[in-house]
């Protein structure tokens, strides 16, 4: 009997693909057209372009993660455990990846014919098996969402790391927010462009000797630190994490600032405080959810005595993912919603603020987290040594795709300078801009 020529043809090819061919052939089947970066499996072979980064996979478990979570979820998971790894400029990974996913309108959709599809290739590759346990770096809440009590777990989860590790990543001043770039120079670095944040809202809130500053959500202290020493106000800074709370409470004695400025571990639903001269709340409102923003806005407004500023700098993000998506909800910051810029304009204005001014800050953002991941690469052997490999490797994937999410703007961030009217009406601001 004469074998068929075709058939044989097809039998060897098939018996000399390798892993890397038959993954790459089913990626590219789903995505319809060839993967802009290189594979190379666990048995040493390579597939896709040379000129750009390549995906490791260590180990079928890399697969097995991938099948259990599609999308953007098993990734994370595979790339933290240590069973995907990528070679070579992880930045250019991400950016061809998601210039793929635009150009195809938003991503893949995975169906339950390409599910079976998988399910059957993961099969021929022996990498069927169980569910691998999610690491322990992914965040576990219970309890009502945006309860006192689960906030304060959601806070932990990312400001409790200890202070060791964010000093190590931040600036001297320990500002965890974008910086406010005004040079180009060499020598200009990010904690020249901290500074320039810093003194950029003492001046948008008019800040003067002897005046009372609320910092809601104060972080490491940075700006009550700043506000009290360079402008001599009196400053109160509430947080919900132990680690910041104790690391500003050090930093005030330290300066001899204990009777200008007070840190207490406190939610912002629990302040009954006489109203303040000005309110600043910097990159925190995104933690609050929105159907507690209302509650927030009134808060803040509350603590403002009448004529009294409000400065809010707060990342926004379209209607896609306010979680900022799987990676950012599980490992990072968990419940936050970030909102649209005009919705926050709304929720400030039904509070009862006039808003004055909006200052878009994306492209500081990119400079800023581009800094800290150079910090985290320079110093990547001391980060390991104080959070572990994994949970470094969580803080790589998330600085590397924050940076570039505000360079796209699929994210911004903003300043919002608003004002208590008097009961006239009146605002007390100048004609003129004056900061």
């Amino acid at each position: 009997m004469t074998a068929n020529p075709r058939a044989l043809t097809r039998r060897i090819t098939t018996m000399r693909m390798t892993h890397a061919h038959r993954i790459s052939g089913f990626v590219e089947e789903l995505l319809g057209t060839a993967l802009p970066i290189g594979i190379r499996t666990w048995d040493g072979a390579r597939v896709g372009p040379d000129d750009g980064p390549t995906v490791v996979l260590r180990s079928r478990r890399a697969l097995r993660w991938l099948l259990y979570s599609p999308g953007e979820l098993g990734l994370a998971r595979a790339y933290v455990s240590g069973d995907l790894d990528v070679e070579g400029d992880l930045t250019e990974g991400f950016r061809r990846m998601w210039a793929l996913g635009r150009a195809r309108g938003g991503g893949v959709r995975i169906g339950a014919g390409e599910l079976g599809r998988a399910v059957a290739l993961a099969t021929r590759l022996g990498a069927v098996g169980p569910p691998p346990r999610p690491p322990v770096e992914e965040a576990r809440l219970r309890g009502r969402l945006h309860s006192v009590r689960r906030d304060s777990s959601a806070i932990a989860h990312h400001y409790d790391l200890g202070n060791a590790f964010y000093q190590l990543l931040l600036d001297e001043s320990m500002a965890y927010s974008s910086g406010y770039w005004t040079s180009d120079e060499p020598d200009y670095r990010l904690e020249h462009a901290q500074w320039d944040k810093l003194e950029l809202i003492c001046r948008k809130l008019d800040l003067r000797p002897g005046m009372r500053l609320l910092d809601v959500g104060c972080g490491w202290g940075s700006l009550l630190v700043h506000a009290a020493k360079h402008h001599g106000v009196r400053a109160v800074g509430v947080t919900l994490s132990a680690e910041q709370a104790q690391h500003v409470r050090a930093r005030v004695s330290a300066l001899d600032l204990d009777d200008r400025v007070e840190v207490r571990r406190q939610d912002y639903r629990e302040l009954r405080d006489e109203p303040f001269d000005a309110v600043a709340s910097v990159e925190m409102g995104e933690h609050v959810g929105e159907e507690n923003y209302p509650t927030y806005a009134a808060t803040l407004l509350r603590m403002l005595r009448p004529g009294g500023r409000l400065l809010l700098q707060q990342m926004s993000r379209g209607a896609v993912a306010p979680g900022g998506g799987a990676f950012i909800e599980r490992y990072i910051a968990p419940d936050m919603t970030m909102r649209p810029l005009s919705r926050t304009v709304q929720h400030l204005e039904r509070a009862g603020f006039e808003v004055r001014d909006v200052h878009a800050l994306r492209e500081h953002y990119v400079h800023t987290v581009r800094a800290w991941a150079d910090t985290l690469e320079r110093h990547w052997d001391d980060a390991v040594a104080l959070i572990g490999e994994r949970a470094a490797r969580v803080w790589r994937l998330y600085l590397v795709g924050g940076a570039l999410a505000f360079e796209e703007n699929r994210m911004g961030v903003d300043q919002f300078l608003a004002v208590r009217p008097d009961a006239d009406g009146r605002s007390g601001f100048p004609l003129a801009r004056q900061w």
